[in-house]
């Protein structure tokens, strides 16, 4: 913990709570201790101090225990010059001292007749709160965002706004920075603010920024099932499920340090556009507590990778439907536009894992020529391609690489007109004139990875980038690195045998185009695409539970000697829908030389015979 951030939080945090007993002791003098004081539509009366100390704060005489309760909270000292002790506690008490006492604040602002300040919301109701809290809790509305200060100029500030819009962020904005605010710069923009536009002015100072907080607590208590008074489950609450975050743009002083710091005790990280002390350590938040981000560009990843935000894009921009309907889609020779890969040209596709501060969310790079410069009358309509796919996540795993590889042969046929067989240096790519016609680019390819991924891997994918290369030298150049991925996958799995393992793994991925078709995996059996190991499924089972690769445990053996077992039987009878009862892993006849999986397909497809295993 920063000596500079722990002294500027203490020092907001009472120059806050003073103020609070000012207000309060003035409003007792002029309307006595019996007054009434709320806020509007509420039934959780002070949320903060209901939510975290169980009161029921109806009168300014009851808010004055409140007011006893911050002082207990506030340390005697900011820090020594010499002595250096752990801050952590002191700040987290004075970051809660600063909420209830902002609370208190507002509260005598309303009683005053002050509050809600020109052009601005005020205090979120319960009814606006149900209405959309709903949404932040069953993962319509990913998150929310505090925006407080103001950026360095219109432009930037419109440039953040827009970007959390396209994340489906909720935005609270407002506070200032010398006496500019975000929703002034907003407003020469000609924005439309409002809930319906998912940007909401709260107020124009950072005690008004209480305000977005307080909607943050209500939801444990609304949809968390919580009582008031469980102080350490309402914030877990908040940490756990509602994820929120603090935007500052500006000078940091030291109210916006001590409301920052209440954010961090209830689980939001603070992120900065200036230049303050770091802290990194993890576990009141969920990743970093405070960080900064001095490129405008970034911020907002930024944003929504520290506090875990979980992003999915609602409408893949595509000119083309996407759908599931369009997965066993061909494209035949009389209706080709372009294509790339299986015998025609050099293609390949390769998912790796990088560095997050070395990948932008959402980058979509074809470099060389796309399918619109082909000329309209070519006989060859064949071009190389390279499909470079790189993820950053704080969950991915390395193991996790050829899992989500995979799923580009799965997301690129469910575009209409396009035409996807194949996987790795394998691969065999189509696209249809009538894509073409609308408008699809190779560029389209790397925008459906990108949300598909973020949609369906959010739990391990914080940022996808994608590079297309249609050169053949690019792709010449970058295969010998994506073989090279391959090999390494492929011998991670070596020397384990069938016998080392209790459970073997199905593979249900190709269903789509043949839907009684199963595949079991073990150590020494691949999947019949050849994409899949052993490791891959298990670590595919590990990112999806209810996905393509389940576990069998192999249980009692039927025969040994031929591979069968009982439980690998049933799982068939049950998967395939039951046209295959039995399955072994080797069959001992004069035909059939080898004693894998792959080789006893062959020898089925030969023979035109379909008894056993797919």
């Amino acid at each position: 913990m920063s000596k500079i951030v722990a002294g500027a939080v203490i020092r907001g945090a009472k120059k806050i709570a003073n103020q609070a007993e000012s207000d309060l002791i003035k409003a007792i003098e002029d309307k006595g201790e019996a007054q009434k004081v709320e806020f509007p539509e509420t039934a959780f009366y002070f949320p903060m101090a209901n939510a975290l100390l169980g009161a029921e704060v109806k009168t300014l005489g009851e808010a004055k225990k409140i007011l006893e309760h911050i002082k207990t909270l506030l340390p005697h000292e900011e820090p020594s010059q010499k002595l250096w002790l752990p801050y952590l506690g002191d700040v987290l008490d004075s970051g809660i001292a600063t909420l209830l006492a902002e609370e208190i604040i507002v509260a005598i602002r309303y009683l005053y007749g002050t509050e809600p300040q020109d052009g601005c919301e005020g205090f979120f109701t319960d009814t606006i709160m149900r209405s959309l809290g709903i949404q932040l809790v069953d993962g319509r509305m990913p998150g929310f965002a505090a925006i407080l200060g103001a950026a360095p100029d219109n432009q930037t500030a419109l440039d953040i706004i827009r970007q959390l819009q396209e994340r489906n962020i909720l935005i609270f904005v407002g506070s200032q920075t010398a006496g500019r605010s975000i929703i002034d710069q907003l407003k020469e923009e000609d924005v439309q603010m409002g809930w319906d536009n998912y940007i909401v002015p709260y107020g124009r100072d950072t005690i008004s920024a209480v305000y977005s907080l307080n909607w943050a607590i209500r939801s444990a208590l609304t949809f968390g099932g919580l009582k008031p008074g469980q102080a350490r489950k309402n914030l877990l609450y908040c940490k756990e499920r509602v994820f929120a975050f603090g935007l500052t743009l500006g000078l940091v002083d030291d109210e916006k340090f001590a409301t920052g710091a209440g954010a961090i005790a209830m689980g939001f990280p603070i992120i900065a556009d200036t230049d303050i002390p770091e802290i990194h350590p993890t576990g009141v938040t969920l990743y970093e507590a405070l960080v900064k981000e001095l490129d405008y560009k970034k911020i907002v990843p930024r944003c929504i990778e520290v506090r875990g935000v979980k992003v999915k894009v609602a409408n893949i921009p595509v000119p083309v439907l996407f759908g599931a309907a369009f997965e066993g889609e061909r494209v035949r020779k009389e209706q080709l536009f372009a294509e790339f890969g299986g015998k025609f040209s050099l293609a390949f596709e390769y998912l790796k894992s990088g560095d997050s501060d070395k990948i932008n969310d959402g980058e979509v790079e074809v470099i060389g020529p796309d399918i619109d410069n082909l000329p309209s009358q070519s006989k060859s309509r064949s071009m190389p391609l390279a499909i470079v796919v790189e993820v950053a996540g704080r969950k991915m795993q390395k193991d996790f690489e050829p899992i989500l590889e995979r799923q580009i042969h799965h997301y690129i046929n469910c575009a209409m007109g396009l035409m996807h067989v194949g996987q790795r240096d394998m691969n065999w790519i189509r696209i249809n004139k009538e894509a073409a016609k609308k408008g699809f680019k190779l560029e389209h390819i790397g925008v459906i990875l990108h949300a598909k991924l973020h949609e369906e891997y959010s739990a391990i994918v914080d940022k996808v980038s994608v590079k297309l290369y249609t050169k053949q030298e690019d792709v010449e150049r970058l295969i010998t690195e994506a073989k090279s991925a391959y090999e390494e996958r492929d011998e991670r799995i070596s020397g384990m045998t069938d016998e080392s393992i209790d459970k073997f793994f199905s593979c249900t991925l190709c269903q789509s185009f043949a839907p009684n078709h199963v595949c079991v995996i073990t150590p020494e059996r691949l999947g019949l695409c050849g994409a899949y190991s052993w490791l891959d499924a298990k670590a595919s089972y590990e990112i999806m539970p209810s996905g393509p690769n389940q576990p069998i445990e192999k249980g009692n053996a039927i025969d040994e000697r031929l591979g069968q077992w009982k439980n690998v039987n049933d799982f068939f009878d049950s998967k395939s829908n039951k046209t295959i009862n039995q399955v072994r892993s080797e069959e001992h006849t004069s035909e059939l030389q080898s004693h894998s999986f792959i080789s006893y397909a062959v020898f089925c497809l030969k023979k035109k015979k379909f008894p056993f295993f797919f």
